[in-house]
């Protein structure tokens, strides 16, 4: 089974996807996410989505419900790298992120979890 790799960042957690993301490697980047938030006990996690040429409206759906779940176990998201094409789709799927933070690199994100 593929697994995104997790890293652990003092107390937040990054997750950089590098490969392209179909429905199963999403379901199960979404129960990694959650185990590995609950274990850790992470304050935040920051997902670079740089490499993703396309998101669908499931992989959307996804990122939305990563985020509800962190913010259960009392931690943020933040998506980085969001290329303008991807942007665009979201708008036009209506996809609404809510509790999505976003930044346009992994620094800024950084920057953005440590604030808050």
């Amino acid at each position: 089974m593929e697994h995104i790799p997790i890293l652990k960042m003092g107390s937040f957690l990054l997750v950089s996807i590098q490969v392209d993301m179909h429905d199963e490697l999403a379901m199960t980047l979404q129960d990694d996410l959650t185990n590995r938030i609950a274990a850790t006990r992470a304050k935040g996690v920051l997902i670079d989505i740089s490499s993703l040429d396309v998101v669908d409206s499931f992989i959307g759906r996804m990122i939305a419900n990563i985020s509800a779940m962190a913010r259960v176990l009392d931690a943020r998201t933040v998506v980085v790298g969001m290329l303008p094409s991807v942007a665009i789709t979201l708008v036009e799927l209506g996809l609404q992120l809510e509790g999505v933070l976003t930044a346009l690199n992994v620094e800024k994100g950084m920057a953005l979890l440590q604030r808050s």
